[in-house]
């Protein structure tokens, strides 16, 4: 049976929002009452002694705040096979794998359609803003996306990851028309074998519909700027496909050579309209407007650890709008962007009341103090201030720390739109000092300018703290576009040093309780090579993101660093 064609009214959508937000509180006790009406019956809330109620204050008696590891005993017992209803009221047939690129490995998390439900309303209310401020007509979009591989656990459920479980859904397809965001490239090639093989494809794909595509889209900006660092490399492979009308020898998996033989056909005029716009680039800025003329926006995630890649992608989009995608995880989603003029680096995103139940812990005054706050509900944020999200969702789990830490902008009516900062658990620590992603990031950016100075940039980067000196100190890996001088690479490595700011750090390398900062040069491709082997444990590209701080727990991308070193400084700042 043919499934009923979605449509989208992007008035009705925004109304609906805005009601919803307006009652952001009731909403709220609401959408809890009922994820607890709907999961009574489950093994994990009836050992809490709920006894059937739903209001606010009797679940945050009863419930405590929990991480992953405190539910990976529930979790083990429903992928193993277990089918009672373990954390939900219905069995979960689905898992949704993390990324894995936080601690070493991916998390296990249920996934059901009612999650399902919450990421379209995601896509439909984000879209609902953005086609308001970005209008677009009937087109494609050139989607870099990309399906892993579905396997079965071993109590035989689907697993895949989070971003795979979406895009083999038969309603996301369906949505995707209704969103004027229909992929131009067909299914073989975002479920192709080869990671490598796809992104071709989809590159061959955007050429062949250039003129309809309005959209360039990835879950995350990293794919973005890959797939486009890969068309450096490849254009005139592509533009020779084109020409000729015979896909690439590269490309030897049978699915997507059936599949492309059918949008392929033999086209001088493309390839030397192709050929004749590359060449006329300087230093490929402005490649995205020039191959898809007509395309509105570049969209994707482009905030927390996705920020670094964002000026390879401006140069790439030339004068085309960034717009960041909405504030999710594997686990479920949080907000949307309502705001899309707001470059990426200033994105906030409004928390829909009825997806999830959300609390805050406060983190002012927090750091040093073992007694963690009480969390706020929604709409008892204040703004200026950072929070800890604490999620409910329709998907098993029940006051579960993201390890996100936000910072409250505003409100939009009163639901509060909120800022990704970074990954709570993760910082460089060796003494009293305390540095996140963020100020890792910003370290980054400053050493970047001192490249800059000689036309090179930051590749990637991540970082280690090294416990095996007395004292301990930072090392930091970089992989830069080129080379550079013994000079640049030592200022490089001081200026890593002083930027960052953290007293406790600062401090600390004044009394020498930690060492001078280690800079590690690695050739080129090694960032490559950690993407290679995520993808070989089955993880997806569409949800990669570069550890920027490996710990033990990540042994092989800690190997794999090590093994490509070229160069090695240390700091003389302090």
């Amino acid at each position: 049976m043919l499934e009923k064609m979605e449509e989208i009214n992007p008035d009705r959508l925004i109304e609906e929002f805005e009601a919803m937000t307006k009652d952001a509180e009731n909403v709220q006790r609401e959408t809890l009452k009922k994820i607890l009406e709907e999961n009574g019956s489950a093994e994990y809330l009836q050992n809490l002694g709920l006894d059937g109620r739903t209001d606010p204050a009797s679940f945050k008696a009863c419930v405590p705040i929990v991480t992953h590891k405190d539910l990976e005993i529930h979790i083990e017992r429903i992928v193993n096979g277990d089918s009672s209803s373990i954390l939900t009221g219905k069995p979960v047939t689905t898992i949704s794998l993390s990324s894995g690129t936080t601690q070493g490995k991916p998390k296990y998390v249920p996934f059901n359609d009612e999650l399902m439900d919450t990421t379209l309303q995601i896509y439909r209310t984000s879209f609902a803003f953005r086609n308001r401020e970005f209008p677009l007509g009937s087109g494609k979009a050139l989607q870099f996306i990309y399906g892993s591989k579905h396997g079965k656990t071993k109590g035989g459920l689907a697993a895949g990851t989070a971003t795979t479980n979406v895009y083999r859904n038969a309603r996301f397809k369906n949505a995707m028309k209704a969103l004027q965001s229909q992929c131009c490239s067909p299914d073989e090639v975002i479920f192709g074998p080869d990671f490598y093989q796809s992104l071709y494809c989809h590159l061959l794909c955007g050429l062949i519909f250039h003129h309809e595509i309005q959209v360039v889209f990835s879950t995350f900006a990293h794919s973005i700027v890959l797939a486009f660092r890969t068309f450096e490399e490849v254009w005139e492979e592509l533009c020779s496909d084109i020409r000729d009308g015979e896909l690439s020898s590269r490309i030897t998996a049978p699915s997507l050579r059936t599949a492309m033989s059918k949008l392929l056909k033999p086209n001088a005029e493309l390839a030397d309209l192709i050929y004749k716009r590359c060449s006329g680039l300087s230093n490929w800025y402005g490649l995205i407007p020039e191959l898809f003329p007509n395309v509105k926006y570049v969209y994707g995630i482009m905030t927390g650890s996705m920020e670094p890649y964002l000026k390879k992608l401006r140069h790439y989009a030339g004068e085309l709008p960034l717009l960041s995608a909405d504030y999710g995880s594997s686990e479920g989603w949080i907000g949307a962007n309502i705001n899309p003029r707001l470059p990426p680096e200033s994105a906030t995103f409004a928390v829909l009341p009825n997806i999830g139940y959300f609390e805050f812990i406060p983190l002012r005054g927090n750091v040093e103090s073992n007694m963690e706050p009480e969390p706020l509900g929604l709409t008892e944020v204040e703004v200026g201030e950072e929070y800890e999200i604490i999620l409910t969702n329709v998907g098993g789990l029940y006051r579960y720390r993201l390890g996100d830490v936000v910072k409250v902008m505003g409100f939009h009516n009163s639901t509060p739109e909120l800022k990704f900062v970074c990954r709570r658990n993760l910082l460089l620590t060796i003494n009293i000092d305390k540095n996140t992603e963020k100020d890792l990031q910003l370290a980054v950016e400053e050493a970047g300018k001192v490249l800059a100075e000689e036309k090179l940039e930051v590749i990637d980067f991540s970082s280690l703290v090294d416990m095996s000196t007395d004292p301990g100190h930072y090392v930091i890996f970089l992989e830069i576009s080129g080379e550079a001088s013994e000079e640049v690479l030592k200022e490089c490595c001081n200026r890593l040093d002083r930027s960052f700011a953290d007293a406790g750090y600062v401090s600390s390398r004044k009394v020498k309780a930690i060492g001078p900062l280690e800079l590690r040069v690695v050739w080129g491709g090694t960032f490559q090579t950690i993407l290679d082997h995520y993808l070989s444990l089955g993880s997806a590209v569409s949800q990669f993101k570069t550890p920027r701080c490996v710990g033990p727990s990540n042994n092989k991308v800690l190997q794999i660093l090590c093994e490509n070193v070229g160069k090695t400084y240390f700091s003389s700042a302090f």
